[in-house]
């Protein structure tokens, strides 16, 4: 059953680039201070990256729960999540309702991280059925002891004007970094067209077209602007982003551009703050 696949992805723009938006987690070939030293010093990337990693773990949990509909499922499908988790779907009530429990005490799963809490998907039909929502919300949820809220929503929204099924996600999070440390929050809104493997069984095909902007606001207060300018293609077996643009404002009103290059499946890009550019490798 395919209709919870869009998990791997929105995460994977989520970004494989999460752990490279941008600079502070990246490697520049060009020696230069000006990269990590405007609007707060590069920090941004790494709680970017924090929040990427989280929604990209739990959409793809969500994926293979509802998929396999057991805790079996989650522990012989690659998601790393252990044994620690037990599924329950309610498909009798409306809208549905599937549980992913880890319980109330840190289990440490595969992965090595320590999960507590429940993960909870709400939905109202088959992904591939337009019209239908997919909601990801959560209940005491806590990855190695910092706290994740918020939601996460994707709705299929029928064929574009290409003849390609395209959907809608929101996403609005909040990770709680624990006594002292603050709080990130990460929102905003993304389209995904699907590129390909739509009509196929098998996952290995697909790829998506991602287009949108969020906001990353900082535990210091300081926000993000983070806006797609030409769509991210991304694709089952490629770690990496292939090809498209992003641009980042920071608070000081400095805008740099991250472009993937031409589609090629690769570690390179190129980042531009303005009238310089650096070849860069993602990390």
């Amino acid at each position: 059953m395919r209709k919870m696949k869009f998990s791997r992805f929105l995460g994977t723009v989520a970004l494989t680039a999460a752990t490279c938006m941008f600079v502070a987690s990246c490697h520049k070939k060009t020696d230069d201070n000006t990269l990590t030293n405007v609007d707060d010093n590069g920090g941004y990337a790494s709680d970017h990256a924090k929040m990427e990693q989280n929604s990209n773990d739990v959409l793809s949990m969500a994926d293979i729960a509802a998929s396999s509909n057991s805790g079996a499922g989650l522990r012989t499908s690659g998601t790393t999540i252990g044994a620690c988790a037990t599924v329950t779907n309610d498909s009798m009530s409306t809208p549905h309702v599937l549980t992913i429990d880890f319980g109330a005490t840190n289990c440490t799963c595969a992965d090595g991280k320590n999960r507590r809490g429940k993960i909870i998907l709400t939905y109202t039909g088959r992904y591939k059925d337009e019209g239908s929502t997919h909601t990801v919300t959560y209940s005491d949820y806590f990855v190695n002891d910092n706290q994740l809220s918020g939601s996460k929503t994707v709705t299929n929204m029928g064929m574009n004007t290409s003849g390609q099924y395209y959907y809608t996600v929101t996403v609005n999070d909040t990770l709680n970094l624990g006594t002292g440390n603050g709080v990130i929050i990460w929102t905003g809104n993304r389209t995904r067209t699907w590129l390909s493997g739509y009509g196929t069984s098998e996952r290995t095909d697909d790829s998506y077209l991602i287009s949108g902007t969020t906001t990353l606001t900082r535990a210091n207060g300081k926000t993000f602007a983070m806006n797609i300018t030409t769509p991210l293609q991304v694709a089952y077996g490629c770690e990496w982003i292939e090809k498209g643009v992003v641009a980042v404002t920071g608070p000081a009103g400095v805008t740099r551009t991250l472009d993937y290059g031409d589609g090629t499946c690769d570690s390179e890009a190129t980042l531009t703050i303005g009238t310089r550019t650096y070849s860069i490798t993602l990390r």
